[in-house]
């Protein structure tokens, strides 16, 4: 369904933007050098919560939620191929929706599919070390790049009109039924005595892009770095007291009580609000965009019948699936009949905004030297 040139995506309401379908991700300039920091020491209400965080862990990991695998299969004791899907917690209502329809289509007669959901970089690790897997669906750019490295997926996985992105979301605050505490933009987190509920970005994409949305707003997509890590830091060491793996498991903490706001994924939201929980969400003015990558591991056996499920991913129909579930759609088309469900924030900052992963990555998240990494570190011990 796409051309040569397609112009890409219409449902986050930011001016479309013209993709080659071949050739490699554009990189983008340098994040600006970053000031030194002087970061609080931990304080001692992280270790009181620590054994609540532990708990919760344990109850996601036990049944609760979708952090640890969660197995599931479409397609019949009778299939003739089973494809391995390893993916992010999140996206698990898309794919439910998405993996019947694939098997009702030509392409997809026969085909079974096994589901493996857990926090992003925790799956993308496990795939490099050897659990089995045919297609990939992470959070994060780096982990796929992680697996690229590992010779895992191909170098061109993100050529195409949608760089390897089928669908995507925005950085939503979830709060309590009624808004008890008026939460509408990030200022309102930094409320004294409010607890905010996001995950751990040691292990969790969803944590990076949640983090990345108050750090590209304050600082103003990039230009003033500092004063986007010196919100970050007073938001994680004053304000967010529990440490989920996943964003799966940050929403079953929040649903269990935990905190007053829940950072999340647009679709995250929409997704338990229509299981009738006591919930509603409130996209910030300033949010940024989540791009979700989909790619087809090489030593997979199945090469035909993983490619023919990623491609059903951009076809009408599976467009229309991501979006019923609450993603943002690629297909401007399908985009168009979902304008109502998807509203446009005023300012939608994009990860090319800062710099691109390859900048972004690094100077934020890297494990040891990361600035974001370092203030998760030491407000936590």
């Amino acid at each position: 369904m796409f051309g040569n040139d397609v112009f890409v995506p219409s449902a986050y309401g930011d001016d479309a933007t013209t993709f080659r379908v071949t050739g490699s991700p554009d990189r983008f300039d340098s994040l600006p050098e970053r000031s030194p920091m002087n970061l609080p020491k931990p304080g001692a209400r992280w270790r009181a919560v620590a054994a609540l965080a532990l708990t919760t862990s344990l109850v996601a990991a036990c049944g609760g939620g979708g952090s640890s695998d969660v197995a599931g299969e479409s397609g019949g004791a009778n299939a003739e191929t089973t494809l391995t899907l390893v993916a992010y917690a999140v996206p698990e209502p898309g794919w439910s929706k998405i993996i019947p329809a694939f098997a009702a289509t030509p392409e997809g007669k026969g085909v079974a599919v096994t589901t493996s959901y857990g926090a992003s970089g925790d799956q993308s690790r496990a795939v490099v070390d050897g659990k089995p897997a045919d297609i990939v669906n992470f959070s994060v750019e780096p982990d796929i790049t992680r697996l690229v490295k590992a010779d895992k997926v191909s170098k061109d996985w993100s050529a195409g009109a949608t760089k390897g992105i089928p669908f995507g979301s925005v950085v939503s605050l979830v709060v309590r039924k009624g808004n008890p505490k008026n939460i509408r933009d990030w200022d309102d987190l930094l409320q004294p005595g409010l607890e905010v509920v996001t995950p751990s970005p040691l292990s969790s994409g969803s944590a990076k892009w949640n983090l990345l949305a108050p750090y590209a707003a304050k600082s103003d997509g990039g230009k003033n770095p500092q004063a986007g890590l010196d919100f970050v830091n007073k938001l994680v060491t004053e304000h967010v007291k529990t440490r989920p793996g996943s964003g799966r498991e940050a929403t079953d903490v929040f649903l269990q009580g935990a905190g007053d706001v829940l950072i999340s994924y647009e679709n995250e939201a929409i997704n338990v609000e229509r299981q009738g929980k006591p919930v509603e969400h409130v996209n910030p003015p300033q949010t940024f965009k989540i791009e979700n990558p989909v790619a087809v591991v090489t030593a997979s056996q199945h090469q035909e019948q993983a490619n023919a499920l990623k491609n059903f991913l951009y076809t009408p129909e599976g467009q229309k699936l991501w979006a019923e579930a609450g993603f943002r759609p690629v297909d401007p088309a399908v985009a168009a009949e979902f304008t109502k469900d998807f509203p446009a924030p005023q300012k939608l900052w994009t990860i090319a905004d800062l710099g691109g992963w390859g900048d972004v990555d690094p100077a934020l998240f890297d494990k040891e030297n990361g600035s974001i990494t370092k203030i998760y570190k030491q407000a936590t011990g």
